[in-house]
């Protein structure tokens, strides 16, 4: 039986005018408003200005929300529907929305207080590596205090995040074909966002979730998901947690998944799959114009 997977990109993804033709929707328009008086500014001012300020992880993440949300209520407008739905780090709030864990409100909510938090986190290094040996990288990590795989992306590409000695250990001891720190201020989903989980946690306490009839692939736990329970205690380990995206993609096989869209800017996701699952048919929604 066919199966399509709704996926939805993190931050990363982000880009000046990635409104596109939202604008000119009046059903994007009214949701834009409702997000806009939640955060106190304007999402579209946001896209559309300076990209060092879009780039800030406080104003990148609520903008990619409401925008991914946005898409996926044009593309449920159309008449579609995913089978399963998985998002990559922040995304996966996108793809909770999508399943109808919680309310588009809820969603950019909690999202507009994890991109404060991780704003604020301190202290920490991340770097990509793309082209390694991953027996080698999997024993250096395990005997370096202080570094984790923050996001296992795929076989070839993944994240490492903790202390600044300690990623730097690892870039010096473990060759890649490129290595790249990220220009981010903290240790992302790693142990080092403990303090910022915790508070986070609280707010995520007080969100109700509801049990979906679609099955959510969680970052911390790539298998399907419906219960509205399970899935929150999944999102509450996420920002301490790696993101398994590579797992992901092989539960994406094993269900015979026949379908991928991404829905949102850029194409990392559907980059990732097309070599993980090749027979996958990939598509890219990034506006309102690209759904048929």
């Amino acid at each position: 039986m066919a199966k399509t997977l709704w996926m939805f990109p993190g931050q990363g993804s982000q880009a000046v005018g990635m409104t596109a033709d939202l604008l000119d929707s009046p059903a994007a328009q009214a949701k834009l408003a409702i997000a806009d008086e939640i955060l106190g500014w304007s999402v579209a001012e946001v896209c559309n200005g300076d990209e060092a300020r879009l780039s800030q992880t406080q104003y990148t993440q609520p903008c990619l929300y409401a925008i991914e949300a946005i898409l996926v209520d044009a593309l449920k407008a159309a008449g579609q529907s995913p089978d399963l739905v998985a998002g990559h780090s922040l995304g996966e709030y996108v793809a909770l929305y999508a399943a109808g864990a919680f309310s588009f409100e809820a969603g950019l909510k909690l999202v507009k207080r994890r991109a404060e938090l991780m704003q604020a986190a301190s202290g920490g290094k991340m770097a990509a590596m793309i082209g390694f040996n991953r027996p080698a990288l999997t024993e250096a990590i395990a005997a370096t205090e202080g570094v984790v795989l923050a996001n296992d992306n795929s076989d070839a590409q993944v994240v490492i995040s903790g202390t600044p000695e300690a990623v730097d250990a690892i870039l010096g001891s473990v060759k890649a074909k490129r290595a790249v720190p990220l220009a981010v201020s903290g240790a992302f989903h790693s142990p080092y966002m403990a303090e910022a989980s915790a508070e986070f946690n609280e707010i995520l306490a007080a969100t109700d979730f509801t049990d979906t009839a679609i099955g959510v692939l969680s970052n911390t736990d790539p298998t399907p998901e419906t219960s509205g329970a399970a899935l929150k205690e999944r999102l509450s380990k996420q920002m301490t947690g790696s993101v398994r995206w590579r797992e992901t993609m092989v539960m994406l096989n094993q269900v015979a998944c026949t379908e991928a869209i991404e829905v949102g800017p850029g194409k990392v996701l559907t980059g990732l799959l097309k070599r993980a699952c090749p027979n996958t048919v990939l598509v890219n929604i990034a506006a309102l114009a690209d759904i048929a």
